[in-house]
């Protein structure tokens, strides 16, 4: 019951991160950096707190108590974690929700999954490490979802560049107003990189998860104190790139424009901030359930890019693609989701 709690957590979180970018797409005038530090606010300071407010006692405390080592790795983390997340946003900006998302997971899924446990390891922390992963029925049915998942994700990458070859620029800016191959190559590489590092950070920061839970929090929701550290963290990356981009494009004045539909824009950018968050909370409540190892990660990375490319489905991202290219990129979709059934079965297997 407790894996397919949390195949269904981790579902949850997929669909809200896959989802979050639809609410910039409804911001006018504002120029990126604008909307997405504004978004931003929400989704890394002020839904973080308040999520922990509700679910664990005397939050603030338990940070300021923690080693101080713990607090810096966990908010180091989050840093470079910051970093994944600020190029993150500009792979959506220049290759769409579909294609940016899948190459910017399938390195963040690898990454993400197997880096913990071989940490574990070699340095000799408590939980699964690699060897154990590899030498029990249930680590290798897990490891063989995993290959699953990135040969789904390779077939959608190679949809998209499948497209990149069909269509004139014209056409893919219909859809995609700033498309750059080159430009969103990179960013979504240097993304996927150091998107990992979330994962990361939890593991850094489970003492503080271990407080809460020693302060009577139900152990569904002891992540959300770790969220807050690295939260923190990815504020700052993202802050001072925003306004290094605000200072150099003159785009200060975004945020009192009078010409810009300003309480719509600050609507669409909470609400985009706030479903950015939730991936996380509901994420933590997964890895409550099946811990966090490869089988949370790959859980996690595979439902976004279902859901990312559902939506580039429905916004027109691939339309007049060939029909070869269009049957590539629901092959890979399909691969993915039969990825996640994969993990959720070797998940469930008792060594």
């Amino acid at each position: 019951m407790g894996s397919l709690l949390g195949l269904f957590f981790h579902s949850l979180g997929g669909f809200a991160s896959g989802s979050f970018y639809i609410p910039y797409r409804k911001i006018h005038v504002w120029s990126w950096e604008s909307a997405w530090i504004v978004g931003g606010v929400f989704s890394w300071l002020i839904v973080p707190l308040l999520a922990a407010y509700v679910t664990i006692p005397d939050f603030m405390t338990i940070i300021q108590q923690v080693d101080s080592d713990v607090f810096f790795w966990t908010f180091t983390f989050g840093v470079l974690w910051g970093i994944g997340g600020l190029t993150f946003g500009l792979a959506m900006r220049y290759l769409g929700m579909s294609l940016g998302m899948s190459i910017a997971l399938s390195l963040c899924s690898i990454f993400g999954a197997l880096v913990p446990p071989i940490y574990r390891e070699f340095a000799g922390v408590e939980g699964d490490t690699i060897s154990h992963i590899i030498g029990s029925t249930g680590g290798q049915v897990v490891l063989l979802g995993i290959l699953v998942c990135v040969f789904g994700i390779y077939l959608c990458g190679k949809a998209g560049m499948m497209k990149e070859g069909e269509l004139s620029t014209e056409q893919k800016q219909e859809t995609i107003k700033e498309f750059s191959l080159t430009k969103g190559l990179i960013v979504a590489t240097i993304s996927g990189l150091c998107s990992a590092c979330f994962n990361f950070g939890i593991e850094a920061g489970k003492d503080m998860a271990g407080a809460a839970v020693a302060k009577g929090c139900d152990p569904l929701f002891q992540n959300n104190v770790i969220f807050i550290v690295v939260l923190w963290g990815g504020f700052l990356t993202n802050f001072v790139y925003c306004m290094y981009l605000n200072f150099s494009n003159k785009t200060f004045g975004d945020y009192l424009d009078t010409r810009a539909p300003l309480r719509m824009n600050y609507m669409f950018a909470a609400v985009a901030g706030t479903t950015w968050f939730l991936q996380f909370f509901f994420y933590g409540m997964g890895e409550s359930k099946l811990g966090n190892g490869a089988s949370s990660w790959i859980l996690h990375m595979a439902t976004i890019i279902m859901t990312s490319n559902f939506w580039g489905l429905y916004f027109k991202e691939w339309k007049g693609v060939s029909s070869k290219t269009l049957r590539t990129v629901i092959a890979g979709i399909v691969v993915i989701l039969i990825s996640v059934i994969i993990v959720g079965v070797g998940n469930s297997i008792a060594d």
